[in-house]
């Protein structure tokens, strides 16, 4: 071993090295001596967790006999003992939107959240500088404002846990925080935004001059108009989140001092403004969201300051109508640009591939120019994410998909592509998720298949080829797809049997094999390894479910939908050994048994249950309390019957319609008086349901459908309906209802639908309807005693498009302002349907509508609707000219009324017109030769009238019936009376000689008989031996008379 000469070493070169060397003895003397915690702390932190609410046991290490440095969530200061960090966070972080799909991930994040209250016995903390309570539930407790006191605080983190109220000031006291994160609940409710946290006055903030992270997202900022100013006096910040505040304003700032700043998160605001301009000054910006926020106009084109910039989201601004900006090419740092949904115009700009670094692109949702994918898509050689869904993209995919050889995400689903999937789509073998929902793709499944057989098949998760063109058998390739967990395949036409090679794709979670041409046999076998399966989708299909009574599935399902299968008769067994079931639809399937009480209690857990339009039998039970927030039974269409069931108060949609339930329905509402329920769509209509309407609607204030109709109640209407302000339809047809429509129901202003036919309401029409019900689409009195004249205030209701007062005892004329009927004036479309469940396309809207001589039931298609029924009325005066505006009726009934006059000239106009009534009235005059214009009509019936003259020329008006045209002086085809020779005269010089011959009729009548009046009268009166004469004649005739035999007087 080699001496060293120490000599050698110059002091200043020991030095350092000495100290090394101390620096390293006294750590290792001292550095393993932990002091303990100070008793004063424990017992405060004993005290703080005396009033949590602790169900998963997670502080189950904070015993009294233990240090409390080593409790779980505890960091001491190592030499004092002083305890100075609190990690109560919930260890889970759930921000996935689809619970069906991870309800396990959710399950297990609930469990772990702390309640409770938060003890003020942490004030004896003095050292504490970081408290972290984020992602729990306090139960909408307000932020505890002694908080605003543990002044040594640097960091407080407060997000997510269920705090409600105000924002207290008081955390305007710590000076010293770095970090501060209060982003409160999701303010979203079933009827919009419900915010749980709010701040009144924000200047408290600007105390916080330290404060370098900022989020207060989903906390309500309305009434701050200041906030930008009030932030702006923070220079240090760095990361700033204010998503979903509520923000309707966008104050002017002209300077910036938070220079700093790196991320600004401002998406889901109501901005309805231009992009400011100042964040485009922000150069150190490394991350911009400004998502969903109504911004307006276009993308400012300053994104050259912004060379930092790697993430950048302007998604679902819909009214960013215009081309990209030149500089927002010039931002190479850009990993991730996010446009969807901002109706950008033109085609996909070229500058776009300058961007060479992106990882994630989302263009879905713009472009309105028809076009093929551009090549030069195919270029980013970097690129794990690609967008396009919704896009005009046209075409076919082309071969040069295959340099894509990053991408993991592919959407492009609703788009124009055409054809067949590219075989080199096989050579992604990093792709996990492909969705071409909605295309155009066609040809056999089997084809597809083939070309996803390369080294993709071993990394695909999900494959999402719903509602496309797709037929064939589905065969053994599916075995193929090693790591697939999603298979979406419906609306598609695939037919044949489900293969038994399922069965054996061990890896599947998801499958939806809905609406299609399947058919044949599914056993055991076609399950015996989808172990992981969670969810199974395979309704409109004609397939039958065969196995054994005693099969134990060796899965655990979430959600089962096999509508239409045929299952029965007797009830699926195997279902008991279901104890996650949360979506269950099991409509249409022949089950003819009673549902057994281990389902009921099963239930529990039910989100969504369907047993409708079976031939179930027996009685329910009380519905047992059940665990999710909206939970939804469809029971409809079965054979149900005793008296209705007791409801838990958190059902929030219930359909027992078209069953054989009877007696009242008082103790069903009436009974939980003191007990908040939930309640938003109740069917009970189609049963045998008798007695009053009981008056305790109060109790239901969530109410948004109530449909009692085809039932046999009676009595009047209930008041307390008016106190649902919910209330969007009301159907009580065809009971006995009597008495006038309550005033109450003046308060219910989002009405959509009332439908109060065939009753025995009486009263005059409501003009409150106008006045108040401005949402109202359908309106049916139909079949009542209403009377008197049909008011101005109709016309307020400008959303109507189905009117039916048919069969009442209406007078007076038609109001002569139906052009203020507005949306009978356009016409309809499918854009918007009318339903109310949160179970899409679950509970439509209906109505009944008589139209081309029947009554129809319409609900998937009655956005398309349009009709007016005032026959069978005492409606008088002439048809208004007003009614030939409606361009969008489809129905015109005005049968069985007193209408005089001609028919408007002008109604050809109402070109789509499929059924028009104006029978047993008193019109006069010709038929509009307009009418020849009306191709849509398939029934006309003009009876009945006293019309004349030859009937117009078209092919649609001579394909109808004969019996539509009698009872008139009609002529020409269809009816067999030709017309002469000579040409009728023109319209209007018919109607004046129409109306001169009845001026001179009635002038020659009136000389006629005062002439004869005087000429037999005259004498009488100034003769008086002729008057003498004439009634000694008049006294043999009246002997005569008495003589004859067989008379007496």
């Amino acid at each position: 071993m080699m001496a060293v000469d120490i000599s050698l070493i110059s002091v200043p070169k020991i030095f350092p090295l000495f100290l090394i060397i101390v620096t390293l003895s006294v750590s290792s003397t001292y550095g393993n001596i932990d002091v303990p915690c100070l008793e004063s702390e424990k017992h405060a932190l004993l005290s703080f967790k005396k009033g949590l609410a602790d169900p998963s046991n997670r502080l189950s290490s904070w015993d009294v006999e233990a240090d409390c440095c080593t409790w779980v969530g505890v960091v001491c200061n190592n030499s004092t003992g002083h305890v100075r960090e609190l990690h109560l966070q919930n260890p889970y972080d759930f921000n996935y939107t689809n619970l069906a799909e991870y309800e396990a991930e959710y399950e297990a994040y609930v469990k772990q959240k702390l309640g409770g209250e938060v003890n003020p016995s942490l004030l004896n903390l003095k050292h504490l500088n970081y408290l972290d309570l984020s992602r729990n539930d306090f139960g909408g407790i307000p932020i505890p404002t002694f908080l605003g006191s543990l002044t040594s605080l640097r960091y407080l983190n407060l997000s997510e846990s269920g705090f409600a109220g105000t924002v207290p000031h008081q955390l305007g006291n710590l000076s010293s925080l770095r970090s501060l994160g209060l982003k409160g609940p999701y303010p979203y409710g079933r009827d919009g935004e419900v915010f749980k946290l709010d701040v009144e006055n924000l200047d408290w903030l600007s105390r916080l001059s330290t404060l370098e992270y900022l989020d207060l997202s989903q906390v309500k900022l309305n009434k701050t108009p200041n906030w930008l100013q009030v932030i702006n006096k923070l220079p240090s910040l760095v990361e700033l989140r204010l998503s979903f505040c509520g923000l309707d304003y966008m104050p002017p700032l002209e300077k910036v001092n938070f220079t700093s700043l790196a991320v600004l998160d401002l998406s889901r605001n109501k901005f309805h403004a231009l992009m400011p301009r100042w964040i485009f000054s922000l150069n150190s910006l490394v991350s911009l969201n400004l998502a969903n926020s109504n911004f307006e106009g276009s993308l400012p084109d300053m994104f050259w300051n912004l060379t930092s910039l790697r993430m950048f989201d302007a998604s679902y601004n819909y009214y960013l109508n215009s081309t990209l900006p030149n500089s927002l090419f010039s931002v190479n740092s850009l990993v991730s640009l996010s446009l969807r949904y901002n109706g950008i115009e033109g085609p996909i700009p070229s500058g776009l591939q300058n961007l060479t670094s992106l990882i994630t692109l989302d263009l879905s949702g713009n472009f309105d120019v028809n076009s093929s994918i551009p090549n030069w898509i195919y270029s980013f050689r970097y690129l794990e994410e690609l967008y396009l869904r919704s896009t005009l993209f046209h075409g076919t995919l082309s071969s040069s998909i295959e340099n894509l050889t990053s991408l993991v995400t592919l959407d492009i689903a609703d788009m124009k592509l055409r054809g067949r999937v590219p075989r080199e789509m096989g050579n992604l073998c990093n792709l996990r998720t492909l969705d071409m929902s909605g295309s155009k793709v066609e040809g056999d499944i089997s084809e597809l298949f083939e070309s996803l057989s390369g080294c993709i098949s071993y990394t695909l998760v999900s494959l999402w080829f719903g509602d496309c063109q797709l037929s064939g058998h589905l065969t053994d390739q599916l075995e193929q797809f090693k790591s697939l967990k999603d298979l979406y395949l419906g609306v598609n036409s695939l037919s044949g049997p489900i293969p038994v090679s399922l069965g054996r794709c061990s890896s599947l979670e998801r499958i939806n094999l809905d609406y299609n041409l399947l058919e044949g046999v599914v056993s055991e076998v076609h399950f015996v390894n989808l172990t992981n399966l969670k969810a199974f989708y395979a309704s409109e299909n004609k397939l039958v479910l065969k196995v054994s009574p005693n099969w134990i599935p060796p899965f655990q399902l979430e959600s089962l939908e096999l509508g239409s299968w045929n299952l029965g008769p007797q009830f699926p067994m195997w279902l008991h050994s279901q104890k996650g079931l949360r979506d269950t639809d099991l409509s249409g399937t022949g089950i003819s048994d009673s549902v057994p009480q281990w389902f009921w209690n099963l239930s529990s857990r039910i989100r969504y249950l369907n047993l409708s339009h079976n031939q179930i039998q027996g009685k329910i039970p009380k519905i047992p309390k059940l665990d999710d927030t909206y939970p939804m039974i469809y029971l409809s269409s079965n054979q149900l019957s005793g008296p209705l069931p007791r409801l838990s108060s958190n059902v929030t949609e219930l359909d027992l319609s078209n069953n054989l339930f009877s007696g009242e329905i008082s103790i069903f509402l009436c009974e939980r008086k003191d007990e908040p329920n939930r309640l938003e769509i109740l069917h009970l209509g189609g049963n045998l349901l008798s007695g009053e309407i009981p008056d305790c609607w109060e109790n239901w204030p969530n109410l948004r459908v109530i449909k009692l109709g085809d039932n046999h109640l009676s009595g009047n209407i209930p008041s307390s309906l008016g106190f649902l302000p919910r209330l969007k339809s009301l159907h009580l047809r065809n009971n006995s209802l009597s008495g006038e429509v309550p005033l109450g129901l003046e308060n219910c202003t989002r009405l959509v639908t009332i439908d109060l036919s065939l009753n025995l309401i009486v009263g005059s029409f409501p003009t409150w309807l106008g006045r108040s019900l401005s949402y109202l689409k359908i309106l049916s009195l139909r079949s009542n005693y209403f009377d008197g004249q049909i008011p101005s205030e109709l016309c307020h209701l400008s959303s109507l498009q189905i009117l039916d007062l048919a069969n009442n005892n209406f007078s007076g004329p038609i109001p002569d302002c139906l052009k203020n009927l507005t949306a009978m004036s356009v016409k309809q479309d499918l854009s918007d349907w009318i339903f109310y469940s949160l179970y899409y396309g679950a509970f439509l809207e209906n109505a009944f509508v008589v139209t081309k001589g029947r009554e129809f039931q319409y609900n998937t298609i009655l956005r398309l609707l349009t009709s007016m029924d005032l026959s069978d009325n005492n409606i008088s005066g002439e048809m208004p000219e007003e009614i030939t505006t409606l361009l969008g009726l489809r129905s015109l009934n005005l049968s069985g009324n007193h209408l005089m006059g001609v028919i408007p000239k002008e109604i050809g106009n109402m070109e789509l017109l499929e059924s028009l009534d104006l029978s047993r009235n008193q019109l006069s005059g010709e038929l509009p030769q307009s009418m020849s214009d009306l191709t849509f009509l398939s029934l006309l019936n003009v009876s009945y009238n006293t019309l004349r003259g030859r009937i117009p020329s078209s092919t649609q008006l001579q394909s109808l019936n004969a019996s539509s045209f009698t009872g008139n002086a009609l002529c020409g085809p269809p009816l067999a009376q030709n017309c002469s020779t000579n040409e009728a005269p023109p319209e209007g010089d018919d109607e004046e000689g129409a109306k001169s011959d009845f001026e001179w009729f009635y002038l020659t009548a009136a000389f006629g008989f005062v002439i004869g009046f005087w000429i037999v009268v005259g004498p009488l009166l100034f003769k008086k031996s002729w008057r003498d004469t004439y009634f000694q004649f008049l006294d043999e005739v009246w002997k005569r008379i008495g003589n004859c035999p067989g008379r007496s007087f």
